[in-house]
């Protein structure tokens, strides 16, 4: 019975599309799903996981910037609940999970994760080994670098387009004044490609589009002179550098970074030594090393450790090693870099995307775009400065008018019935 009625309805279905003259027309199901996944692919790799090579941003990370910029959580304003943030930005500008969000908003805090966070957050916003508090708990504000990243907004530099549901506007890029894709790195994974950019210190970056920028024909050995390598948040060792200049001349490579570790006696100890990791590469944490030195100890691959005891705190990394009397500590650091994730490998790709295209770049083309990209913001400014200026000009030469015939001007303002009569006679008159 319950078929039937479904065959009756299924007719009646067919028979109200003939009637309203409209017509179904049947679409190969290898058709459908190829378009449907190139659709799904674009919208992954354009609005989630590569960032814009002129300033580096995901549009998760614009859109929070952005966001408390138009909430006005500058660095002299007071801090703010994240939640909050996270659904002014969810409601205006990024209608994805708050999670997601918040997720993003915590990493842009997190000053072992940038060189340069851009966050000022207060509370617990996470560590290597742990995760943040829940947004309800933490309160943040916008640092003071982040501010030279959206400092302009207002000067017409930047071209605004349409939020998701067209009842804002929201900046296609940020004006960003200093080459933060360089500086701070970034990592996604899109459908079928997948980026991976390693971070870099301020300073040299700076220097080097600097650099570019005076002489254009500029060398890569010459801008590996103002930055020999990259410079990752959490410190560690860079071993060789044949993968950091074949990642800057291709956008491709593959360098090794080892912890940074001190061999010393142990106090109060028979001639006992001890390894003390200050560094750790790249993402790692303490507990990740200690739990991979107990596996190694129970499979007999690692010998020669008494204890290891953890005392990282808020001043930075202090991992110890104690050493068993008679083990030479050199040859054991090796096993812990052997062994261990006190050194490991990590693989560079630089793709982002320059003018709507995917494309990898090297150290030079990641600047000359960014360098692009200012000397247009720089232009749009000046030019809006300009128009400014020149539509408050006549309001200035009637001001000067008013000055050299004062005594006219009040006769005239006098002698009128209302404000609209003195300013025709104003008018005529001058």
């Amino acid at each position: 019975m319950a078929r039937a009625k479904k065959k009756i309805v299924n007719a009646a279905s067919a028979e109200a599309f003939r009637n309203a003259g409209r017509t179904v027309t049947p679409i190969p199901l290898e058709e459908e799903a190829s378009n449907s996944y190139l659709e799904y692919s674009y919208s992954v790799i354009y609005d989630r996981a590569l960032p814009d090579a002129r300033d580096g941003m995901k549009p998760v990370h614009r859109r929070i910037l952005f966001g408390m910029h138009q909430m006005g959580l500058r660095p002299d304003h007071g801090y703010m609940k994240c939640a909050r943030v996270v659904g002014d930005v969810m409601g205006k500008f990024h209608p994805h999970g708050d999670s997601a969000i918040y997720e993003a908003m915590v990493r842009l805090a997190q000053d072992f994760s940038l060189n340069t966070p851009l966050v000022d957050g207060h509370g617990n916003f996470g560590s290597p080994n742990d995760g943040p508090a829940a947004s309800r708990y933490t309160e943040a504000r916008m640092d003071p670098l982040a501010m030279y990243m959206v400092g302009e907004l207002n000067e017409n530099t930047v071209n605004m387009i349409p939020n998701y549901d067209g009842s804002l506007e929201e900046p296609s890029v940020l004006p960003a004044a200093f080459p933060n894709l360089l500086v701070n790195g970034a990592e996604g994974i899109a459908v079928g490609m997948a980026t991976k950019m390693i971070s870099h210190n301020l300073g040299e970056a700076v220097s080097a589009a600097r650099m570019l920028l005076a002489k254009p024909k500029v060398t890569l050995d010459e801008l590996m002179t103002v930055i020999p390598g990259p410079d990752l948040p959490t410190g560690g060792i860079l071993i060789g550098m044949d993968g950091v200049r074949e990642a800057y001349e291709s956008g491709k490579g593959t360098v090794r970074i080892r912890a940074k570790a001190d061999i010393a006696a142990l106090e109060g100890s028979r001639g006992r030594q001890a390894i003390t990791v200050v560094e750790l590469p790249f993402a790692v944490g303490t507990e990740k090393v200690i739990e991979k030195i107990k596996t190694e100890i129970n499979n007999k691959r690692l010998q020669g450790i008494s204890d290891v005891i953890d005392l990282t705190d808020g001043n930075g990394i202090r991992l110890v090693i104690e050493c068993k009397t008679g083990v030479n500590p050199e040859a054991l650091l090796n096993d812990l870099y052997r062994l261990t994730p006190m050194e490991v490998s990590f693989g560079i790709a630089n793709l982002a995307l320059v003018n709507g295209e995917v494309k990898t770049l090297g150290l030079k083309e990641l600047l000359e775009v960014f360098i692009a990209h200012r000397l247009d913001v720089v232009t749009r400014r000046t030019q809006f400065r300009l128009d400014k200026a020149e539509a408050r000009k006549h309001i200035v030469e009637g001001m000067l008018i008013a000055l050299d015939n004062v005594d006219a001007v009040v006769k005239i303002i006098r002698g009128s019935k209302d404000s609209q009569a003195a300013r025709e006679a104003l008018m005529a008159k001058f």
